[in-house]
């Protein structure tokens, strides 16, 4: 393939090329797409479905949930709770996704009449996931009915212990299962080894995503057996700012149902309906109404900050709150953790880049130590991952002898299957995930052979990961071509996230006017083109980088074309474009 604009290798070390080359244009009768069509075609959309993903509407999306295994088995079992007014508990993970998949099961409860309780564990005393005794200390205190969300899929001897004892448990989740599955009343998951065709294309959603499903499940057979006569159904669309908001923060692909849960979402979010989301955005400091990335960079840390480094169901208690005077009280608090969580995370971060050196030749790098915070390995996992450019495990030694890991993974490798394969073969005391992400638990004298079994499994499919990585480009427009216009432009082929990339151009060449530090460690320069256009451009985290390093030592006046994200600055008095700059090359 060609390179665009003849860049073979950038400053980062990668060749420029199209996100999508349509086979149309060969057509002798083709005519140009508009912008909008060619964003959607070259992200995945067919023609004949543009319309509905140009506006992605619930109803363009949405499958009958009776095609996942055991879902009209899950809904008919809490139907029956909810008309004999049982007690039932929903037991969340600690994250933004558990914490979202609990709380939307909580209120519609709630509109069906029945209160339901919460239980998340605490991640530093319990860990991930169910434990055997909570389970069985759910049903003592009377729960006739446990769900867990996010959480369950491999939770064998947790659950054993919970039939043992009669606890009836419904599992809703959407990570990576062994092909033995553990013993519950329902497993709803779309990525179980034996779903249907239908039900598997959906393995991308987020457990909020299957926990909205179950509830339209629910709902509609407590429809059929006549509950709606005398009252009203609830409006299950009202809690898509809910979904919306776990969609994103867990990093689900933003496409089919998902890209529908955020667009919808973020309408629903825009009227403020749920108190303590309304908290969240002020406790945030947003002055408008949320977009994509916010929900990812601004609210999403805040809820996580409570099971990271605080009390872990402040973002349930949060999201189910009706009283706005005690969601202010929590958003304040998830606020004022999330600070904490950024300066622990800043610590641990120092510490684990430190160690990179000594994994220059590793396709995965494992990197431990006592004394790290569990509640931020994740974040740090990732931040190593994009500096190292593969897999990264960031692994919280306890003083038992055991340790708490976390894991990231680059796009083309799957951490959460080789997560899985390693406790098949005794390496870890539990683990699991998706493609994306993982988490284990392990002795710290076997965590070498861990690193050495992944290093193995994973080899290859780094290896072909990183030589094929190159920089997709969307457009090439002319430096005064980067205005608020164009960017609002793009945004109608939103929403972008993990899977639907926003828009990356280039422009240039453009003549570097300055270029400094920011912050700790961000490049900001600023261009001027040959057309009078001037641009304002940021790099996050790249002082340290070739790039970086290239474009600070550069003289001033030098030539180069650049390619990023567009994006809209309005600190100003009016609003200007600005490029969140991802790589450079050089244009003499």
């Amino acid at each position: 393939m060609n390179a665009v604009l003849d860049v073979k290798k950038s400053l980062s070390g990668q060749a420029w090329q199209w996100r999508s080359t349509s086979a149309d244009a060969r057509d002798p009768a083709f005519q140009p797409d508009d912008l909008v069509t060619q964003l959607l075609l070259a992200r995945g959309a067919s023609r004949e479905n543009l319309d509905i993903n140009k506006e992605p509407t619930i109803r363009g999306f949405m499958p009958d949930p009776s095609v996942f295994k055991d879902m009209d088995k899950a809904a008919q079992r809490i139907a029956a709770v909810v008309k004999n007014d049982e007690k039932v508990t929903i037991f969340g993970d600690y994250d933004v996704d558990g914490a979202t998949s609990a709380a939307l099961l909580i209120r519609l409860l709630r509109d069906l009449g029945l209160e339901a309780g919460h239980y998340i564990p605490d991640r530093l005393m319990e860990g991930y996931g169910p434990s055997g005794e909570a389970l069985v200390n759910l049903g003592a205190q009377g729960s006739d009915l446990v769900v867990t969300v996010d959480c369950g899929a491999m939770a064998f001897d947790a659950l054993e212990m919970a039939d043992k004892a009669g606890v009836e448990v419904i599992v809703v989740d959407h990570h990576k299962c062994a092909a033995e599955l553990p013993k519950a009343s329902a497993l709803v998951n779309p990525n179980r080894l034996d779903e249907s065709e239908a039900g598997a294309e959906h393995g991308h959603l987020a457990a909020v995503g299957m926990a909205f499903l179950l509830g339209a499940a629910l709902i509609r057979t407590l429809r059929q057996e006549g509950y709606f006569k005398n009252r009203p159904e609830p409006k299950l669309l009202e809690l898509l700012d809910i979904v919306a908001l776990g969609t994103v923060a867990d990093v689900a692909q933003l496409r089919g149902l998902n890209r529908a849960f955020v667009a919808q979402g973020l309408k629903v979010l825009a009227g403020r309906q749920n108190v303590g989301l309304s908290a969240l955005i002020e406790a945030s400091r947003l002055k408008r109404a949320p977009i994509c990335s916010d929900l990812g960079f601004a609210l999403g840390p805040r809820i996580n900050a409570g099971g990271r480094v605080g009390k872990s169901d402040l973002g349930v208690r949060l999201l189910t709150t009706q009283d706005a005077e005690e969601a202010r009280d929590i958003a304040a608090e998830l606020d004022h953790l999330n600070q904490e969580r950024r300066a622990i995370e800043a610590h641990v971060l120092e510490e684990a880049e430190s160690m990179c050196v000594s994994q220059q030749n590793q396709a995965v790098a494992v990197l431990s130590s006592k004394g790290w915070h569990p509640g931020v390995i994740g974040i740090v996992a990732g931040r190593i991952k994009e500096k190292l450019n593969r897999p990264a495990i960031i692994i919280a030694e306890d003083e038992d002898g055991t340790g708490k890991g976390s894991g990231r993974s680059i796009s083309g490798v799957d951490l959460g299957a080789a997560i899985i394969a390693a406790k098949d073969h005794g390496l870890l005391i539990a683990g699991g995930g998706h493609a994306m992400a993982a988490g284990v638990t392990v002795q710290t004298e076997k965590i070498e052979a861990l690193s050495e079994f992944l290093n193995e499994r994973l080899a290859n499919d780094v290896g072909t990961a990183q030589s094929g990585k190159a920089l997709l480009l969307d457009a090439i427009l002319s430096p005064k071509g980067v205005n608020p216009s164009i960017v609002e432009a793009m945004d109608g082929a939103g929403p972008y996230g993990m899977g639907w990339p926003a828009p990356r151009i280039a422009t240039g060449p453009v003549r570097i006017i300055k270029c400094d530090i920011v912050g700790k460690d961000h490049v900001r320069m600023i261009v001027s083109g040959d057309d009078g256009g001037s641009i304002k451009t940021i790099a996050f985290r790249a002082a340290e980088t070739e790039m970086g390093q290239a474009l600070l030592s550069a003289q001033r006046g030098r030539k180069l074309w650049i390619a990023g994200r567009a994006k809209i600055d309005d600190w100003g008095s009016r609003p200007a474009a600005e490029i969140h700059l991802e790589d450079a090359a050089w244009a003499d």
